[in-house]
């Protein structure tokens, strides 16, 4: 365990570019397993979550090789199933919620895949009723072992048809795209996912030799095809890391230039900043925030109160509500913060009402956050991060607040950012990493 002592107050400035984006390497990195060839990735961060899937794909048999900074060859010549039965990977998979999308390639090219009731943020309920339904639709035979907590699913003649997705599911759609590429005949996806990470997902499996249309929108139709090659592939830069050095530049009132965000990716990310009244401009590819003393949330054109809420892309990813409400802390005016798909994920808020923000907690989905307009400084605390997304908006908040916050279980930030503290004590944060068993 390891602990973040932040002293607030310390504005920031400089240029930072965004790590590769961590949910396209989690579905990216379980598509190597459709294919016996090498497929090499580039651009992949260096976070916990991350390199928990490299080494439980190396240990499902996977030879991976390291060819550089963020560059790994993967070569799945053959699959482990009898390690997929043992303790060990029980206990690594149900850590890594990321895990779940190892079935649909291991269905896909084998025939089979198990996979335990995976972990990762506690926010709320995560169904996975939408990969195994879409696998079921496929013609997989999906089995659940109350006892040993195990999924799985067999099939060996997958054969595509058409399903509706119940919901968009990202991490559904993925897992359901790399199993129908290898059905026989022709699946069409309606309601699927169309985040850019899955658009990269689906570009790269046709480089495969997967045959795929409709990519970027909500239906895809997929013909099934016998055999995937080898590829190379180069990840986008993470739009949630993006997002929160926006927030972080607007709380402490700093100036940042954020390199090569691929702007064109980001959807409607820096116009729902505008909204807030933090002033987000492009150059060309980078994003400069300017220093600003105040910024003003704006209201409605009726006059009520603005709402933001994340919602299916191309709607604001729900990654990035974490942080916004914390940046709504020091705005001027008010904004309700409607988190639509976790019903646990408000939950951090106890902790910035700790801190002096005036926040009214409506019910499990909903936030009224009253800003300070910089004011009144937060004040610093003693507190825990829950998961990767309230741990960075946490962050935010102590680099913001007068005197030393503590953070504990910073794990949780590590599983989504890449040596965060470095990064940013190099632009003038003062971000102590402290070992607790020190």
């Amino acid at each position: 365990m390891a602990t973040f002592e932040i002293k607030g107050g310390t504005r920031l400035k400089g240029e930072i570019t965004p790590q590769g984006a961590k949910n396209e390497a989690l579905q990216i990195l379980c598509a190597v397993l459709l294919t016996p060839e090498k497929v090499t990735i580039h651009n992949i961060p260096d976070i916990l979550d991350v390199n928990n899937l490299i080494k439980l794909l190396a240990k499902l048999g996977v030879e991976v090789e390291k060819s550089g900074e963020g560059s790994y060859g993967f070569e799945a010549k053959e699959v482990d199933f009898d390690y997929m039965q043992t303790e060990e990977f029980r206990k690594t998979a149900s850590a890594l919620r990321g895990s779940i999308m190892i079935v649909g390639p291991l269905l896909a090219r084998f025939g089979k895949g198990y996979i335990p009731r995976p972990g990762g943020d506690k926010i709320g309920r995560r169904r996975l009723d939408t990969h195994f339904i879409g696998f079921e639709t496929l013609g997989a035979e999906f089995d659940f072992d109350v006892n040993s907590n195990f999924y799985s699913v067999t099939g060996d003649k997958l054969k595509g048809t058409y399903m509706l997705l119940d919901e968009a599911s990202v991490t559904g759609t993925a897992n359901v795209v790399m199993a129908a590429v290898m059905a026989k005949g022709t699946t069409t996806i309606y309601n699927a996912a169309c985040e850019p990470y899955l658009q990269q997902l689906c570009k790269m499996l046709a480089r495969m030799g997967a045959k795929i249309s409709g990519i970027a929108s909500n239906m895809l139709v997929i013909e099934g095809v016998e055999y995937l090659g080898g590829t190379e592939h180069t990840m986008l830069p993470d739009m949630i890391e993006v997002g929160s050095f926006i927030g972080m530049a607007a709380m402490t009132r700093s100036e940042l230039t954020i390199k090569n965000a691929s702007i064109e990716n980001l959807g409607i990310i820096p116009a729902q900043f505008r909204r807030l009244g933090v002033i987000v401009d492009q150059r060309g590819d980078d994003l400069h925030i300017p220093q600003q003393n105040h910024y003003e949330i704006e209201s409605f054109i009726d006059g009520s109160i603005m709402t933001i809420a994340d919602a299916p892309w191309p709607g604001l990813t729900p990654d990035l509500l974490s942080v916004f409400l914390v940046v709504a802390t020091q705005a001027k005016g008010t904004v309700l913060i409607h988190q639509k798909m976790f019903e646990s994920r408000l939950f951090f808020v106890d902790k910035l009402i700790d801190m002096g923000a005036q926040i009214i907690l409506c019910d499990p989905h909903r936030a009224t956050v009253v800003g300070l307009n910089h004011q009144m400084c937060l004040r610093a605390s003693r507190m825990s991060s829950p998961d990767i997304r309230a741990g960075v908006a946490l962050l935010i908040a102590a680099m913001s607040a007068e005197g030393t916050s503590v953070i504990h279980n910073i794990e949780q930030i590590d599983r989504g950012y890449q040596n965060i503290d470095t990064r940013l004590n190099a632009l003038g944060a003062q971000i102590k990493r402290i070992d607790d068993c020190q």
